[in-house]
Parts: C-alpha cells; structure tokens; sequence
C-alpha cells in the first residue's frame, strides 16, 4: 500500500480515537463524575498496566477458544452445506435447525452447555462453534446452490458424480460465499467465546476475558473491567482484520486459480 494511501486509511481512526478519548476525560472531569461509574481514560490505562499480564494471558485463552471455534464452526458448516445442496429435502429437514442457532439466545446456550459438558475451556470452545456455525452455514450453502444451471447440464452431460460436481463447480463457486460467512463468524467467535466464559469456572491457568469482565464486575473494580472490555474488542478487531486479509488472498487466489 502506497504511504498516501496507508495516511488516507489510518489517520482517520486514530483522529477518531483522540477526540473520543479527549472527550470521554473531559465528561469525567466536568461533570465530576465517581470512578466507580466512569473512570478517566488514565485511569483505565493504568489498571490496564497494572494487569497487563493478567490481560494478555486472558487474551490469549480467549482467543484460543474463539480461534478452535471458528476452525470448527468453518469445517463443519461447510460440511452440512455440502449436505444441504444436494437434497431439497436434506435441507428442508435441517436448515430450520440451523436457523435456530441463529434465533436462540447464547445467554440460554452458554449455561446448558456448561451443565452438560463441565467447566473448562472445551465447553467455551463449544459456545463459540455453536455462535459462529449459521454464517458458514447459510453462506456456503447459498453458494452451493448459486450455480450457473447452464454449468451444472454440462457436468452432468458428461457424467460426473455427485462428488466431481460439488468438488470442481459447487464448492469453487462458493468459495466467495464462504468467505463472507467466514468474516462474520471470526467475530461471532470471540463474542461466543467471551460470554461462554461468564458461565465456567476457570482455574488460574485458564482465565479467559469474559471471567476478568464478570469477576471485575462483581467487585466493582470498574478501570478493570474496561481494559478487559477494551481487550475483548481489540481482539475481535485483530481476528476481524486477520481474516479480512487472509479473505483478500484467499479471493485473489481463487481468481487466479478460475
């Protein structure tokens, strides 16, 4: 990327977060408002140096959990795609059920999922497969079922199986598709895995975001609990822009490849 280019995307962000930053301690200080309400940026900037080892390793478990649930959610979503193009009556037995991973709360799932499974970081890491499944689901399928019907006569004039149409038209022509899901499922993923840790009790080695939020919450330690929230979104951000750029490579080499 070009220098202009690069100033044009990245300084407007940041200008955004001076004036926020500059306005929220303004506010504070204006209005005299208790740190137990809403602290001054500086002094969630310094509990976020205090339990800077705290917040990285919390970073690090969470977006362990999130990463191995969006892995699984992209594998298995497109797995069940797969399925659901090929039958009109496979998907209609089955998509209404992925549509309820979509419509039930993950409040409701988190707790469920910690009384069948136990405490730990493998029932977060199904919380966050189960948020982060219906993107890949819906998109890829979509993708699957978006051929050009002119392409699929031709497939099947020279005899291909099931499998050699889903191989070298279905799934290339979802690629796109899937990617897009992917891109919303990254950040499901770490929403998914935050809330799942609210519910599990965590040992020391195990202490995820959503347990620093929950825990610093309960005693009030309110600069805590925004460096953990700022921590969260800073994650999300990382995950949502890594998979932004390995979508770009991905499309770029799909192009190629076509």
């Amino acid at each position: 990327m070009k220098p202009i280019a690069l100033a044009k995307t990245t300084i407007p962000p940041i200008l955004t977060l001076v004036a926020v930053l500059l306005s929220w301690h303004a506010a504070v200080k204006f209005w005299d408002i208790k740190p137990f309400l809403l602290p001054a940026p500086l002094d969630v900037a310094h509990a976020a140096w205090n339990k800077k080892g705290e917040l990285i390793q919390a970073t690090g478990v969470t977006a362990l959990a999130a990463f191995v649930g969006f892995v699984a959610s992209l594998t298995f979503g497109t797995l069940v795609a797969f399925g659901f193009s090929q039958s009109k009556a496979i998907r209609a037995s089955g998509y209404p059920y992925a549509i309820f991973l979509q419509t039930v709360p993950v409040v409701a799932i988190a707790p469920l999922i910690v009384n069948w499974f136990g405490n730990g970081l493998h029932s977060v890491m199904i919380v966050s497969f189960i948020v982060s499944l219906f993107p890949i689901i819906t998109n890829a399928t979509n993708g699957m079922l978006t051929v050009d019907p002119d392409l699929l006569d031709l497939f099947r004039l020279h005899g291909a199986s099931r499998w050699q149409v889903w191989m070298k038209l279905r799934l290339p022509n979802a690629v796109p598709h899937i990617v897009t899901g992917a891109k919303t499922s990254s950040g499901l993923a770490v929403i998914g895995a935050i809330v799942g840790e609210f519910f599990v009790g965590y040992g020391t080695k195990w202490m995820g975001l959503g347990y620093l939020i929950n825990y610093s919450n309960g005693q009030l330690r309110i600069p805590e609990l925004l460096a953990s929230v700022i921590a969260s979104t800073l994650l999300g951000l990382s995950i949502f822009g890594l998979m932004t750029l390995l979508s770009g490579t991905v499309l770029r080499l799909w192009h190629q490849d076509a």
